[in-house]
C-alpha cells in the first residue's frame, strides 16, 4: 500500500466517523497525571486524534475511576467535548459488592451513570462491554443498553475481548430486537499475535462491526525494545509480562528490529503501520505517555509500508496455520 491513509473512517457500518488513531488512556492517571495528562490530551486533539478510549476502572494506581475524572476535567474545557468521540467501558469489577461487576442490567445502568458523573458529560459516544459475561443473557444486556440509548446517555454500544461467536450471538440477539447492536469490537491484534484473523475480524466484517485494536505494539515488544534496553530508555517493555514475553520471542524481535533498520524506519512506526493496513481494522488504540510519543504513530498513519516490507513482515510473522504465534502470546 502506498500513499497517505485517510485520517477518519466510519466506525464499521455506523455513520459515525472516528480517527484511525485512538488515544488510549490506560497510562493516564497513575503513569501520566495532572497537567501532563491534560497536555497529552491537548496534543493528541491538536493532531486530529479526536477518538479517546478509556474504562471505568482505569486510574487504579490512584483509585478506580481516576482516569475518567481527569478526562472530565479536560472535556469540561470550552469547546473540547464537541470535538471528541468518547469511548469508555463497563463490566470489570468496580467495588466490593456482589453486583459491582459484570453485565447485568443493574450494573450496566449504575456504572454508566457513575461514568457520566466522572466524565462530566451527558453522553458516552461508544459504551463498550469490557469483556463477555457468561452469567448474563443478551436479552437482559440489550434491554439495559437500549434503555441508555433511549435516554440519550449512550450513542453506540461496543464490545471488547469478545470471540467471533460471541459477536455473532450478540448481533443475532440485537437483530431479533430490531436494534443496532454492536458498533465496534476492541481486540488484541498485532504482527506477533494474529489470532484475531481467524474468527474475530471475519465476524466483525460480516456484521459490519468496526475493529479497534488494543496493544498494537504488543506491550512495547515491537517498539524497538532491544535498542531501548541497550541505551537504558525502555520503560513498560522492560517490565513484568512484557519482559517475560520478550524472553519467549527475543529471536523474532531481534530479526524484526534488524528488518526495520534495513528499511530505515523505526520499529514502532512499522508495527503500527502494518496493523493499520490490515483488512477490517478501523482504528488503533495507542497509549503514549508524552506528546512526543505521538510522532511515531502519526508517521505510521501518514507513511504506509512499502509492499516489499509488508511481504517481509508476513514472512517474519506468519499467520496462524503457517507457524504464527497463538493465544499463548497474549499480553492481557
Amino acid at each position: 500500500m502506498t500513499g497517505e491513509q485517510a485520517t477518519h473512517v466510519p466506525l464499521g457500518r455506523a455513520g459515525l466517523r472516528v480517527s484511525r488513531l485512538c488515544l488510549g488512556t490506560v497510562n493516564i492517571g497513575g503513569r501520566v497525571d495532572g497537567p501532563e495528562a491534560l497536555a497529552l490530551l491537548d496534543a493528541a486533539l491538536d493532531e486530529g486524534i479526536d477518538f479517546v478510549d478509556t474504562a471505568d476502572i482505569y486510574g487504579w494506581r490512584v483509585h478506580q475511576g481516576h482516569t475518567e475524572e481527569l478526562l472530565g476535567d479536560w472535556l469540561s474545557r470550552p469547546g473540547v467535548r464537541d470535538r471528541v468521540v468518547l469511548a469508555t467501558k463497563v463490566g470489570s469489577r468496580f467495588g466490593v459488592g456482589p453486583n459491582d461487576e459484570g453485565l447485568s442490567a443493574h450494573h450496566i445502568v449504575r456504572a454508566c451513570e457513575a461514568s457520566l458523573r466522572r466524565l462530566r458529560t451527558d453522553h458516552i459516544d461508544l459504551y463498550q462491554m469490557h469483556q463477555p459475561d457468561p452469567a448474563t443473557g443478551w436479552e437482559e444486556i440489550w434491554q439495559a443498553m437500549g434503555l441508555l440509548v433511549a435516554q440519550g446517555k449512550v450513542r453506540y454500544v461496543g464490545s471488547s475481548n469478545f470471540a467471533g461467536w460471541q459477536l455473532a450471538a450478540a448481533q443475532e440477539a440485537a437483530r431479533a430486537r430490531h436494534s443496532f447492536g454492536i458498533a465496534a469490537e476492541q481486540c488484541l491484534y498485532n504482527p506477533l499475535v494474529r489470532h484475531a484473523e481467524l474468527e474475530i475480524i471475519p465476524a466483525a466484517r460480516h456484521y459490519g462491526i468496526g475493529v479497534l485494536v488494543w496493544s498494537p505494539l504488543h506491550g512495547g515488544l515491537l517498539s524497538g525494545v532491544l535498542a531501548k534496553m541497550s541505551d537504558g530508555t525502555a520503560v513498560k517493555s522492560a517490565q513484568g509480562r512484557a519482559a517475560a514475553a520478550l524472553d519467549e520471542h527475543r529471536d523474532v524481535v531481534e530479526r524484526f528490529e534488524r528488518l526495520c533498520a534495513e528499511h530505515g524506519r523505526p520499529p514502532a512506526e512499522v508495527g503500527l503501520a502494518w496493523t493499520l493496513a490490515r483488512p477490517g481494522v478501523t482504528s488503533l488504540v495507542i497509549g503514549p505517555r508524552h506528546p512526543a510519543h505521538l510522532k511515531g504513530a502519526l508517521a505510521a498513519l501518514r507513511e504506509p509500508l512499502a509492499p516489499e516490507l509488508e511481504a517481509a513482515l508476513d514472512e517474519l510473522f506468519p499467520p496462524l496455520g503457517r507457524g504464527g504465534a497463538g493465544p499463548d502470546a497474549w499480553l492481557t
